[in-house]
């Protein structure tokens, strides 16, 4: 991470470490402009103002978020991994087939019945509202930009720099301008940055994608800003996409919490779970909103999906755990647990996996 220049005024380092320190938490505690709420009406997750999880006692707010701050224990990060990136994906597929790509962190490829759907894009150096600090990802995305296939559809989990790599945007936007589906009050942002074919998503909404695909935006238990003032003012979520080889669930951001029991209910046939891993540590700070490895492992079961797969690790180092270290406690967890004839896998960066029916 690059560290704010001695000649600056010490009002604005300050600033700059807060903003960074902000970026690597998923807090966002920027200077960027607000995305409002719309008028949306009042439910069990939206006040009128702001949008909040259900049953959630106690908020993490910016005093916690100092405390962990002047607390911190990070542990280690290489500054570079060199990677091959892997080879291009197929140019779609058909059938009752579903390919898988992860790329890092938080973005998959996911292709089936003829479309291509991009997960929470990111290929930018840094997710982070400004591009000379924040954290820096340590290696190269698992499949080069230039090698993307036709792009369709694009979702987009929260409004967090990590899932919503505006840069990135504009290059898909660029090259083939795909439809973005994202939770509610995040489509006046992607407009202000040229993207007007978006189409905005309350939970348990359902919209069909094509002729075949239904799309269902589901609970997450997570929270939105990019900026000081605009916390909460914009919805989170997770993604069901139904109608192939069996449901594909894309968690993005959460925490533990009744949501599982709920999705499961709703799709008891999960071909894939795309689950969250890393940012957990410390976990009385990260754990209301980020899934520990443990955690994850629990979601897993009560999902009962066929395949999970592990998600938001090894890329930007965001939280205070180390770069391998969700990698190891996900190990530990599936070894004191009882996967009967399902599994859960760590993918490397640009690994493809096809036999997820």
């Amino acid at each position: 991470m690059l560290r704010p220049a001695r000649h600056m005024p010490g009002s604005v380092r300050t600033a700059i470490i807060l903003l960074a320190a902000a970026a690597g938490a998923g807090l966002a505690l920027g200077c960027a402009r607000m995305s409002l709420a719309g008028s949306y009406p009042a439910s069990d997750h939206f006040d009128g103002k702001r949008f909040f999880n259900p049953g959630e006692v106690e908020k993490q707010g910016f005093k916690e978020f100092l405390t962990w701050v002047r607390n911190r224990q990070r542990g280690p990060w290489q500054d570079w991994v060199d990677i091959t990136p892997g080879a291009a994906p197929a140019a779609c597929v058909g059938g009752d087939e579903l390919h898988i790509t992860f790329i890092n962190h938080s973005t998959f490829l996911i292709q089936l019945k003829g479309l291509n759907i991009l997960v929470d894009p990111v290929w930018s150096d840094r997710c982070s509202p400004v591009s000379f600090t924040g954290p820096k990802r340590v290696h190269a995305p698992g499949i080069r930009f230039e090698d993307l296939p036709r792009i369709d559809i694009v979702l987009i989990s929260h409004n967090h720099y990590d899932h919503m790599d505006i840069p990135t945007l504009k290059r898909l936007q660029k090259k083939c301008a795909p439809r973005i589906y994202t939770p509610l009050g995040n489509a006046r942002t992607l407009a202000r940055h040229g993207m007007r074919d978006v189409v905005e998503m309350d939970w348990w909404e359902e919209l069909p994608l094509g002729d075949c695909l239904n799309l269902v935006c589901v609970p997450a238990r997570h929270f939105s800003a990019r900026g000081m003032r605009d916390q909460r003012k914009s919805l989170w979520c997770g993604f069901v996409i139904e109608g192939g080889p069996g449901a594909v669930y894309f968690a993005a951001d959460t925490g533990f919490g009744p949501h599982f029991e709920q999705i499961a209910a709703r799709f008891p046939d999960i071909s894939c779970a795309l689950l969250p891993i890393g940012a957990f540590l410390p976990e009385w700070f990260m754990g209301p909103h980020h899934l520990s490895p443990a955690d994850a492992v629990r979601a897993h079961a009560v999902l009962k999906a066929r395949t999970s797969i592990a998600s938001h690790f090894g890329t930007f180092p965001l939280g205070d755990d180390g770069q391998y270290e969700p990698e190891t406690a996900l190990l530990d967890a599936l070894r004191a647990a009882d996967m009967g004839d399902t599994r859960f896998l760590i993918p490397h960066p640009g690994e493809t996996f096809t036999d997820l029916r």
